[in-house]
């Protein structure tokens, strides 16, 4: 699913807190956002599972929900907002495509990595894959509400949001075809910081990197 997706989940989950909460409407909901947002800080240094805990992610997501409830502070409430939604991220990559540059071909088992069971969780591809026309259906299902319970800045950020959602998903396709030029042309000094999923779709030089490393 795109970031965006996940970003916009989080919004939600922000206004389910703040509705215990009505006073910090805007930290819970900027909270639930960053959550959201936060596990796909890892795109390029082990993209899915350097920050994506699915399973110990939502151990921690509900000892912060059950310490909220008992001591509903805006501090307490926003730390469950963010783990909450960070967790919700981590799990629902299971229900994407797979961990490729060009995953509507279904060539990869890996989804998100689950440290508890130590090992790659396989996609259930319910969405095909980020930027899918079923992913843009996700993001406006998820975004119409959050422009309702928004206002002000984060109200703009949720239209900007929809926006690029819908422009990424019309040039996905595109998008995985340029990445792989890219990597195919930069300098070998470069390639060890590409990640792998670009430098397999790129040229024999990139690939002959990728297998020296």
């Amino acid at each position: 699913m795109m970031a965006t997706t996940h970003g916009l989940a989080g919004l939600l989950v922000g206004a389910v807190f703040a509705a215990v909460a009505p006073g910090e409407t805007s930290l819970l909901l900027a909270a639930g956002l960053a959550g959201g947002l936060a596990p796909d800080l890892d795109l390029y240094w082990g993209h899915r599972r350097t920050l994506h805990f699915p399973v110990y992610g939502t151990v921690a997501a509900l000892a912060a929900v059950g310490a909220a409830l008992v001591a509903p502070t805006p501090g307490s409430l926003a730390v469950a907002s963010f783990l909450l939604a960070a967790a919700l991220h981590a799990a629902s990559d299971v229900l994407g495509g797979g961990l490729e540059l060009r995953p509507w071909e279904a060539g990869s088992q890996r989804a998100v990595y689950s440290h508890y069971h130590d090992r790659w969780l396989a996609p259930r591809r319910l969405v095909p894959y980020d930027g899918s026309p079923h992913d843009l259906a996700l993001v406006f299902a998820l975004g119409v509400p959050g422009l309702a319970v928004t206002s002000g800045l984060l109200q703009v950020a949720v239209g900007v949001t929809l926006v690029v959602s819908a422009t990424y998903t019309l040039l996905r396709k595109r998008l995985a075809t340029l990445a792989a030029v890219v990597a195919g042309v930069l300098p070998e000094q470069v390639l060890p910081y590409v990640p792998e999923r670009y430098r397999a779709g790129g040229n024999s030089r990139v690939v002959s990197s990728s297998r020296r490393r």
